[in-house]
Parts: structure tokens; sequence; C-alpha cells
């Protein structure tokens, strides 16, 4: 963005998904720009868990036609507008106050320094012992191009530029291998070597590279600019690796073992829980600790295998405790006390990409869940 252009919504969601790519979404999941128009200039964002009418209304008060929400409002079609739902009646009032709402759900679940890293972090995890609980596979795409050799260097500068070689901790990863390459330009042809009508030989250079799907089409675009053929031969094809950067759940060390119930206590503090249900105490340190924001029940063998001590979720059903079978301690925070640092999260993000915007951090607190 330009310096003294106004703020777009556009622009916003453009940082947004640059961290979180809707790609990365889960296929139940309502990621994206919910309500409202892409073009328009944005006064104020105000950053929730979730989307009530009691946050649109302060979204309105503060001056702020943006709500950015971790849990989207609107999951299912909705067939009819009669504000006989509150989630009706907040896209309603949304509408009404000329309020865009976007959300940055699963995605930002499955990002390395998303939801997860944040909540291994509250819990006392160190940074560098932190890793993907469950590393998602067949996301990653491979492109092989056919180069002359003396452009070589500039076509693969070009695609590592745009995004192109990244693995894990690494970049600018690649593949050359040197050969020969044919072809015979046909009438209507402009070819930078060789005649209509003969077959060319010509030095050159097979370049491979991994791509994230979402950055496929800028490296396609920033690949064809750089390459000097016509027509450029290439190809490209999924992959079944994983990637250790993209996935669900997050597992780290604590600096030192702590005792289980010290452990409890602490993360009830730092969550602000009002209760942790828990399995049985198992009477060994808790050093190991795997995490999922929200509901984290699918990933119990994950943590299980990871040798964590103890995981840290929520949503647990009464049945899914007895899967613990004395291997590790579930502690159940809720939903709400997993994933409200979310918020403060998202907030940052923005204040490092528009440090001189109105940005606010809902008051309303949106849990449904309430203890005696």
């Amino acid at each position: 963005m330009q310096a003294n252009q106004p703020l777009r919504v556009r622009d916003v969601i453009a940082e947004l998904e640059a961290w979180a790519p809707p790609a990365l979404q889960e296929s139940y999941d309502n990621s994206g720009l919910l309500v409202g128009d892409r073009n328009a200039e944005v006064t104020g964002v105000l950053v929730s868990l979730d989307c009530t009418e009691e946050v649109v209304a302060e979204a309105a008060a503060c001056g702020a036609n943006l709500i950015v929400s971790h849990h989207p409002i609107v999951f299912k079609g909705l067939k009819r507008f009669t504000g006989s739902t509150y989630v009706e009646r907040t896209v309603m009032a949304a509408i009404r106050q000329g309020i865009q709402l976007y959300a940055i759900h699963t995605n930002l679940d499955n990002v390395a320094d998303g939801v997860n890293q944040r909540l291994a972090s509250l819990v006392g995890c160190t940074p560098k012992s932190q890793r993907i609980l469950r590393p998602k596979a067949s996301v990653l795409m491979q492109v092989v191009v056919y180069v002359p050799q003396n452009h070589a260097e500039a076509v693969q500068q070009a695609v590592f530029d745009a995004g192109a070689g990244r693995i894990g901790n690494y970049d600018e990863c690649g593949w050359l291998v040197h050969g020969q390459g044919t072809f015979r330009p046909l009438p209507g042809a402009q070819p930078f070597a060789g005649q209509i009508g003969e077959r060319e030989q010509a030095d050159e250079v097979r370049l491979e590279v991994v791509v994230e799907p979402w950055k496929l089409s800028g490296v396609l675009h920033a690949m064809k600019a750089a390459h000097p053929y016509e027509e450029v031969a290439h190809s490209v094809w999924p992959l079944e690796n994983t990637l250790s950067n993209i996935g669900s759940g997050m597992v780290g060390e604590l600096p030192e073992a702590m005792d289980e119930a010290a452990f409890l206590d602490r993360l009830k503090a730092t969550l602000g829980c009002g209760a942790v249900k828990h399995t049985q105490l198992l009477g060994r340190p808790v050093r190991k600790v795997a995490v999922c924001g929200g509901s984290g029940s699918f990933l119990l063998g994950d943590a299980i295998r990871a040798g964590a001590d103890v995981f840290v979720t929520s949503d647990f059903k009464y049945h899914e405790f007895f899967d613990a079978d004395g291997r590790i301690v579930i502690a159940d925070v809720g939903h709400y006390e997993s994933e409200w640092q979310t918020t403060d999260l998202i907030l940052k993000r923005l204040n490092e990409k528009f440090p001189n915007f109105a940005l606010h951090l809902a008051k309303a607190n949106p849990n449904p869940i309430h203890y005696r």
C-alpha cells in the first residue's frame, strides 16, 4: 500500500492471508470475508475471539468498521434473515452498521506461528523445543522447468523471490541438472534461438523447486517472466511430503520438569480457567507438553506417540477421557480458555503491519460458559 492511500479491507485481508493462507483451513471451516466489501475503506479494526451482537455494537461504538474474529459467525448457509437466531441477528446488525466481518480460524491453527505456538509458549514450552504435533501431508507442489544454461540463475532467483523453495526452516532449496534439450520452431513461432522448421539443440538446465499451493500462481508468473523462451516447458505435480511448519497442534518441553498438580495449577492461573478437567494423575514429572487450541481430542494419539506427559486442549467428551489409558494426562481447560490468547496474537500481527492505524481489542467476553 502506497503512502497517503486509504487502508482498504482488502489490504488487511492480504496481510492476514499472507500469514495464514485460506488454503490451510479445514474442509468444515468457513474462514475469510463473511460480510462486507473488500474494497471498503477501513475506519478501524476490532479484534475478537468470537463475533456476537455485543461485539458488533462495540465495533460501532469505537468507530471500527472491520471485525477480525478467530471463530466465524457463519459456519453453515443461512436460508433466511429474520433475526430468529443469534447468528442471523449478528449478521443483520453488521450489515445495518456497515461493518465487515472477517474470520481467521483453522488456517491460523495450522501455521507454525499461529494459535498453537502461542498456547505452547503460555503453558511454558521453550521456543526452541516447539514443533508441530501433526504435520500436514500432501501440501507441497513440485515445479520443474527447463531453462537455457545462461538464464538458469535468473529464473531460479525469480522463483525463489516469489516464495518457492521453502522447506521447514530452510529457503531457496532447489535442484539443478545440466543436459541438452531439443525443439523445432514451427511457422508462426518467434523463437529465442534456432530457425523455423529446423531442429535446434540447446544446453539447458532442469530446475526443480517445491512450492506451497497458495504461492504457485505467483511462482509460475515469476518463472515465465524471467524465462527467455516464448513457450516455457514446465510441469507441476503434487507431492506426498509433509510440511514440518504446517499442521495441527504443537508439542514442546518445559525448561524444567514440574510436579503434575503444580503444572495444572499454573495452567489454571495462566489461562484463567474456571476449572481444569483432567484424567487421573500418573505420579510422574511433567516435562513434555502437547497442546491444541480449541477442540483437540483428534490429536490424542499424536500426543501419546510424541511422548507428551500432558495434553492441553478442550472439548473432550466423557468417554474420550478413557482413551488416555494411563499413558498421558489429558488437561481439558475449556474452549475459550485455550484460545482467548488468539486475539492478542492477531492484534500484534496487525500492529506490526499497520502501526499508525486504529486497532482495538474487544472488551466483550463472548465465552458462553460460566463457572460457580
